[in-house]
């Protein structure tokens, strides 16, 4: 299977692993079609993508918005939803119960939504492929509660799709710890400290470039033969 002349929608695909992922598209020969909740985030990536991507600004959390959204794309041959707000950590005795519910929003129900009102759409061949985290599988110490809840829901509903919407495919990616924005609410030396600490600890010596997590979701939907299956791509972490 290739990506030549095959339309990909990233949601959540203006920054981090979701912009690596459109560029990989393109790189293909296929069109990218990147979303996120703002115009200007969509401008700047649609500025430093080939001729030929397109761009739509959406709230992930708004359920008529994204059927809007598919309505005016159409067919596509892909789907992969990478997108995410700033994690929420903090210990279960302290948590604010409404925010947390609110994390859950683009998080896991804007995933489930897009698939919603992806899946018809899908041509035959084609693949979703969403994503999680390796918090799901080992949950670092203090204050990953919810992260790891929402990480592991998003194992659960792959499978379950998988098996729902046969004979498309359904498959998630499940990241280590990688070098992106998400990360931006820590001060940038605190930030770099953190990265060169967890990397020191990990198998290969650094964390994650979002291009080499890109490429797993972009062999999944080319694995024409894989569905349910969580690809793991974290540098060793859950061996360590």
């Amino acid at each position: 299977m290739t990506l030549n002349a095959k339309t990909v929608v990233v949601l959540g695909g203006t920054s981090g692993i979701g912009f690596a992922i459109a560029e990989g598209v393109a790189a293909a020969g296929g069109k990218p079609i990147i979303v996120s909740r703002s115009q200007a985030n969509v401008d700047a990536a649609l500025s430093k993508l080939p001729q030929g991507a397109e761009g739509h600004a959406v709230d992930l959390t708004d359920e008529a918005a994204l059927a809007a959204l598919f309505a005016t794309i159409g067919t596509l041959d892909h789907l992969a939803y990478t997108a995410g707000e700033s994690l929420m950590m903090g210990p279960l005795t302290e948590m604010d119960l409404t925010a947390a519910r609110r994390f859950t929003e683009t998080r896991f129900w804007g995933a489930v939504a897009a698939a919603k009102h992806a899946a018809p759409r899908i041509r035959p061949g084609g693949s979703i492929v969403f994503s999680s985290g390796i918090a799901g599988a080992r949950p670092p110490q203090g204050g990953w509660s919810m992260g790891a809840s929402i990480c592991a829901g998003m194992e659960g509903l792959t499978r379950a799709l998988a098996i729902e919407l046969a004979p498309t495919r359904v498959n998630l990616v499940s990241p280590g710890f990688i070098r992106t924005p998400l990360w931006r609410d820590i001060p940038e030396a605190d930030r770099e400290a953190l990265f060169a600490s967890v990397g020191a600890k990990l198998p290969v010596g650094r964390v994650g470039e979002p291009g080499e997590i890109a490429a797993a979701y972009l062999f999944l939907m080319q694995a024409g033969f894989t569905t349910g299956h969580v690809l793991v791509a974290d540098g060793g972490g859950l061996l360590v």
